[in-house]
């Protein structure tokens, strides 16, 4: 894992140009998030999905949620990955590639509007910030496990849903509460999603997809 990783919420969350319950577009606003100047993965925007390419590589690309889907319980989508990093150790700093991670980044409601106007070092700085990271990847036994991000100091939860290895699922989550499992308490305010690959650290490739991510809110 590059040292630089924690750095994802570093980010400037963008706009997601999408209507509650529709598919999330990857329309070419996502914003990539580079951990290294000489290299970082290969993100393909086109429309309904994502198509990422990490040789060796790590990095995020990220987008910002808009007020009309900051409510979302749900989110689902699809993932396919053709070509896996190898089995690894997700809890640990160093060492921790996996094929895919999608971020679901929240702030209590009375932050946003003040995180809108701030800078990324301001939101970092935020004790209440919290996310849920859904991975594709580690050691067969780790499927089911909720685990804290060793990035995050407590601030991060990993839901690892696939082992390391290749296939395609489509996922349905309940975000709020999954929070409610992780952190405890409501959820707040979604801000901001990002999606990354990690191939670092094993010096392997990840070829994957990601499609129809769509958020889901009370009113669906």
């Amino acid at each position: 894992m590059n040292r630089f990783f924690y750095a994802f919420l570093i980010f400037p969350l963008s706009l997601a140009a999408t209507i509650a319950g529709a598919s999330v577009p990857f329309d070419g606003d996502w914003k990539e998030q580079r951990f290294s100047l000489f290299a970082s993965n290969e993100y393909l925007q086109r429309g309904h999905a994502v198509d990422v390419a990490s040789d060796g590589t790590v990095s995020l690309l990220w987008q910002r949620v808009p007020s009309y889907d900051r409510d979302a319980i749900q989110a689902r989508w699809t993932w396919e990955v053709t070509e896996s990093v190898p089995p690894t150790d997700l809890t640990q700093k160093g060492g921790d590639d996996r094929n895919l991670s999608l971020y679901f980044v929240f702030l209590p409601s009375d932050l946003v509007a003040e995180a809108e106007e701030r800078g990324i070092r301001w939101i970092l700085k935020q004790s209440s910030v919290r996310v849920l990271l859904y991975t594709w990847g580690g050691r067969d036994g780790d499927t089911g496990l909720i685990a804290a991000s060793p990035y995050m100091n407590n601030q991060g939860a990993m839901f690892i849903k696939r082992p390391a290895g290749t296939g395609r699922y489509t996922e349905e989550v309940n975000l709020r509460s999954d929070y409610a499992r992780a952190f405890g308490g409501d959820a707040g305010a979604l801000v901001g999603l990002a999606i990354s690959a990690d191939s670092d650290d094993t010096d392997t490739h990840v070829r994957a997809t990601l499609s129809d991510l769509a958020l889901i809110g009370p009113s669906n």
